[in-house]
């Protein structure tokens, strides 16, 4: 029997919306299908979720620079926004993930370690250094100009989210069988999957070209390059869990988020 969620009738695209709004940020959603099919909706959906999220999180960054503060105060509003409008969801699963990673134990204790509410030291150390290098990268940018500063807080939020739909393409299973992971594991077609990279990236660079040929190649690279750098952890993550998580996706989030901003910040 074929799986649905491979099927070739329509994606719902309201429970898909939903989905998507319902499971990445606080916003008051109400999920109201969580089948496969809705799953995979949601999931070629989620960069919508991070463009909101994005948006707000440019939108505070230029409000405090019209208000007077300076890029550093912006950025650490910018970046509070995400963490803010996913009650620090993916920053939970960044911890955790370095928590597992760190321990260097065999798979189901490393995933029994990812469980618990504790954060230990790998979890710590990698809080920090990922929210000082956004808050550095963001105050970079905003730095250079408002405009600037906000593209890198809606490329980077957005981009987040794609990676997520990346990591439940078919192929990549799930660690344990329950949880966020093991409801949208191997729900995306690969082909779904890449056409939605490609689009966002196209439009990434489109949205850079208004301050010029070398942001717009900037904001396109690094889309390709926060990427690259989460299907690195992914493959990593597969190997030494058997699968994902949502722990795993949270990590995921944050490795993209952070890499988009430090490329964004090179220009």
């Amino acid at each position: 029997m074929s799986d649905p969620a491979l099927s070739p009738s329509p994606a719902p695209a309201l429970p898909g919306l939903r989905f998507a709004f319902g499971t990445l940020t606080v916003l008051p959603v109400r999920v109201s299908r969580w089948d496969r099919e809705a799953a995979r909706a949601g999931m070629l959906c989620a960069p919508l979720a991070g463009l909101v999220v994005g948006a707000a999180a440019a939108a505070v960054g230029v409000l405090l620079l019209s208000g007077g503060a300076g890029p550093l105060l912006a950025a650490v509003g910018s970046a509070a926004v995400p963490a803010v409008l996913t009650r620090g969801l993916h920053l939970d699963g960044l911890a955790d993930t370095a928590d597992g990673l760190g321990s260097g134990k065999p798979a189901e204790d490393a995933l029994r370690i990812m469980k618990q509410s504790d954060i230990g030291p790998f979890g710590v150390i990698a809080l920090v250094l990922v929210l000082f290098a956004q808050v550095a990268a963001l105050s970079q940018a905003y730095g250079h100009s408002w405009a600037r500063g906000a593209l890198a807080a809606a490329v980077s939020a957005t981009v987040a989210r794609l990676a997520l739909t990346l990591a439940a393409r078919t192929g990549v299973p799930a660690a344990r069988p329950e949880g966020l992971g093991a409801a949208v594991a191997g729900v995306v077609p690969a082909a779904g999957a890449l056409g939605t990279a490609l689009a966002l990236t196209l439009a990434a660079g489109v949205a850079g070209a208004g301050l010029g040929t070398r942001t717009a190649l900037l904001a396109a690279g690094a889309v390709l390059a926060a990427l690259g750098a989460a299907e690195l952890l992914l493959r990593h993550c597969t190997r030494r869990f058997g699968g994902v998580t949502g722990d795993v996706f949270g990590a995921l989030a944050e490795t993209a988020a952070t890499t988009a901003l430090v490329v964004l910040a090179l220009g």
